[in-house]
């Protein structure tokens, strides 16, 4: 799934459940005003802490594909383990 789907999803849900919360909320409507803004508050926090996570998993697979490229150029063969290494193949 992508990150934008993802954030799309996310804030959708969020609008519909800040809506239906409103429509039928027994409490006071500044009561309900404060809960929605918590639980909105709560998304935000969640989002942010998933985009961060995606960023860094996407960061560390970047530095570790570096290395191996530069690894190939300096040797001419993979690293072992390398995510590389089962589609290399040398030709002779």
């Amino acid at each position: 799934m992508s990150t934008n789907k993802l954030l799309l999803g996310i804030l959708a849900g969020l609008a519909i459940g800040a809506t239906a919360g409103i429509l039928m909320a027994p409490d006071k409507g500044s009561n309900t005003r404060k809960k929605i803004s918590k639980k909105g508050n709560d998304y935000v926090d969640r989002v942010g802490s998933e985009f961060n996570s995606i960023i860094e998993n996407i960061t560390t697979k970047a530095d570790h594909l570096k290395a191996e490229v530069a690894h190939l150029m300096e040797n001419g063969q993979p690293t072992k383990g390398a995510p590389l290494s089962s589609t290399y193949t040398k030709k002779v």
